[in-house]
């Protein structure tokens, strides 16, 4: 539940100046830092910026009716437009879960290089 937090709250600040793939930095230091295990790593990124993505672009498509959202769907071969928000949600919620898996994992292989140094 940290991880979603701090996922969430971080990525929402940065991504108000940076580009989008700062959610795998944020993923990743994040996960890296106190992440318990490789499965609470992956699914609490994941979730987080699911959650976020999701939520944002219903909330930037609410004043115009969807409209956007409609045409853009249609580009992409769907008839509706929360499917876009759905794929949108779930392309970042994979981006960051893999990146946050990755946090978990190095940190454990510097651990046990430096328990193997030792």
């Amino acid at each position: 539940m940290i991880i979603f937090i701090v996922v969430i709250i971080a990525a929402y600040l940065l991504q108000m100046a940076l580009p989008w793939w700062i959610i795998i930095v944020v993923s990743f230091i994040t996960c890296g830092l106190i992440g318990k295990t490789a499965k609470v790593s992956l699914w609490g990124s994941f979730f987080a910026i699911f959650c976020l993505w999701s939520g944002y672009a219903v909330f930037e498509s609410l004043p115009n009716q969807h409209m956007l959202a409609n045409r853009v769907a249609e580009m992409f071969g769907v008839k509706v437009w929360w499917a876009l928000v759905l794929l949108t949600g779930f392309l970042g919620g994979f981006v960051a879960g893999v990146s946050g898996f990755c946090g978990h994992h190095f940190r454990k292989a510097m651990l046990a290089k430096n328990q193997a140094a030792e």
